[in-house]
């Protein structure tokens, strides 16, 4: 909701101030809880910074208040801080009485307070930002470095790990990798993070999986205030929408399925510990562990709290019925899901109506029907994973390895966890390269358009693949399910293609000759590269030993795997404007 305010000049001058408060009130956290002891400022300077910041933010919002030229509007957008307000105001004169230690009662309620302001704000500017109508695509990546840059700084604080120290590259690598849902890791982040580390890591899962845009668009709508057309525009674009007119509503049932299916698989995965006794025995740490691998599962990360993944569970349940449909669902992308509600949705209410209300026959209204994108999904996902675990099983059965595990459970979850997620039960070091290459096939399409996955994407790959039958059979336009596709989503597919194999290449190659010491073969080198690029997170053992630059180089690759090649290069030729001029045709021999 864009409020109009009457002088501009004091607007300016109060989002400085709130800008610079709310940078003061998230240091004052970082000191107080990010170090095993504050050393630079007493704790109670720290607290009477915060009280003066809490000060800083009601003459904020007193002097918006006074400014804007419409009240009702100013209240209907700022209505959650009278709740807020009070709340805090009841704490603060009745801690003593509620509570054993009331002053640290009354800093911890005004600490909850500040950091519900920050949050609201920091999700407020990231909507605004990425509807500014500038540079959409710019302001994407400009989201995803601030996210990684404060994760690496979080990630950096001795409380969050359990390490003499992290370094500033591989606090960037893990935060990188969390951002993007890639999985890779040079930490182990079961033991070398800390419980807040590991927070953390979930955080940027959450955030980077989901988008910290649409989070802000998710807390425009629970605080009641509309979108507007910009900020619509820029959600439509962010969730590969068709049409304006549910933004809203998609938006809504992004936040609510997503909290509705993480938290049933972290509640269906509390059993699974109970597999490999002595591994996980306390309850909140049987918890933790289910959030983290349903969260990490959802958002197609591959993060772990086990140095061997899911090795130790493979024969564990949870792992085919819980885990495997999590990542399956969060690959799909959320515009087929949402799709896929609204055709049950709709066919519900005519059941229900048919029963309950006869005249409902001669209602003809169309139903809502499966889109062309999730025919598409669909029946591609289903191939790649079936597919993919026949090869993978049969290519693991003859293997000359003694070792070999081929049964089709463990190839399916292989196929399906290849493509999006990075999870493993089996050792990727010990398959065979044919294995390795099957794999990196899989990585290398990764999930669909709209979902947290890399690659190239089902949808780009079936278009290619009707390319190829369209020209073969001397058909004039590509055709999928008895619709035509346009030319400009085929050029597109095969734009995206050619970014990708070229980007898969060079990075090969700057890492064979970074990595040229440490051992590993082409192969390996080539599938740590498709890993990073799909975003799978994935590994023959190459990560653990990346040299500073190898590091930044996969840094570099896994950021432009989940924003993807195509983004980058409208990033890039933003201001290039379309030639409106035509050179005459000549032709020329193909193939």
């Amino acid at each position: 909701m864009k409020i109009a305010y009457k002088s501009r000049e004091v607007e300016r001058f109060t989002i400085g101030v709130t800008v610079l408060t709310a940078i003061v009130t998230a240091s004052t956290f970082v000191l107080l809880y990010g170090f095993e002891e504050v050393r630079f400022f007493a704790v109670r300077t720290l607290h009477i910074v915060q009280v003066a910041a809490f000060l800083a933010f009601l003459s904020e919002k007193l002097i918006r208040f006074v400014n804007s030229e419409s009240k009702k509007e100013f209240f209907f957008a700022n209505w959650f801080e009278i709740p807020l307000l009070l709340t805090l105001m009841v704490i603060l004169f009745w801690a003593e009485r509620w509570f054993v230690d009331g002053g640290a009662a009354i800093m911890g309620a005004l600490g909850v307070y500040l950091v519900v302001q920050v949050v609201i704000k920091a999700c407020r500017n990231c909507v605004q930002f990425a509807a500014s109508g500038g540079n959409a695509t710019m302001a994407l990546i400009s989201v995803f470095v601030i996210l990684i840059m404060t994760g690496t700084g979080m990630l950096m604080l001795p409380r969050s790990h359990n390490l003499e120290r992290m370094s500033f590259v591989d606090a960037l690598f893990t935060s990188t990798s969390a951002t993007c849902v890639t999985g890779l890791v040079v930490k182990d982040t079961g033991s070398d993070f800390t419980m807040m580390g590991q927070i953390v890591i979930l955080a940027l899962i959450q955030l980077g999986g989901l988008g910290i845009v649409i989070f802000g668009a998710v807390i425009a709508l629970l605080l009641g205030q509309a979108l507007s057309v910009r900020e619509s525009v820029a959600m439509r674009d962010l969730l590969s929408a068709q049409t304006l007119g549910r933004i809203s509503q998609m938006i809504a049932f992004i936040i609510i399925f997503t909290m509705f299916v993480e938290a049933l698989g972290a509640v269906s995965l509390l059993s699974m510990w109970d597999d490999v006794p002595g591994v996980v025995e306390f309850g909140h740490e049987r918890w933790f562990q289910s959030i983290f691998h349903s969260i990490s599962a959802f958002c197609n990360a591959g993060f772990g709290l086990f140095d061997d993944s899911l090795v130790r569970y493979r024969d564990s349940l949870g792992v085919y019925t819980v885990i495997a449909p999590l990542i399956i669902l969060g690959g799909f992308g959320f515009g087929v899901i949402y799709n896929l509600f609204q055709v049950f949705w709709d066919r519900l209410k005519r059941c229900f109506r048919k029963r309950l209300q006869p005249e409902a026959l001669f209602d003809f209204a169309p139903p809502v029907r499966v889109r062309l994108q999730t025919k598409i999904v669909l029946s591609m996902s289903l191939i790649l994973i079936v597919g993919g675990a026949l090869a993978i099983m049969t290519l693991e059965h003859y293997s000359p390895k003694p070792d070999h595990d081929s049964r089709f459970k463990i190839a399916l979850f292989q196929s399906i966890t290849a493509r999006t997620a990075g999870f493993n039960t089996v050792d990727i070091p010990g398959l065979s390269d044919a294995n390795k290459l099957v794999l990196m096939a899989l990585m290398f399409v990764g999930g669909s358009p709209g979902s947290s996955a890399g690659g190239i994407k089902t949808v780009t790959l079936t278009v290619l693949i009707m390319i190829v039958y369209a020209t073969l059979r001397r058909r004039p336009q590509v055709e999928v399910f008895r619709r035509r596709v346009s030319p400009t989503v085929a050029g597109r597919a095969i734009t995206v293609t050619v970014l990708f194999v070229a980007i898969l290449l060079f990075t090969t190659l700057l890492l064979y000759i970074t990595e040229r010491n440490s051992g590993f073969g082409l192969v390996d080198i080539m599938f740590e590269a498709a890993s990073a690029l799909g975003t799978v997170g994935l590994t023959t053992g190459v990560t653990p030993t990346l040299t500073t630059a190898g590091k930044l180089i996969i840094i570099a690759v896994m950021l432009i795997g989940r924003l993807g090649p195509l983004t980058l290069l409208a990033a890039i030729t933003f201001n290039l404007k379309p030639g409106v001029y035509e050179y005459p045709a000549e032709p020329v021999i193909v193939g």
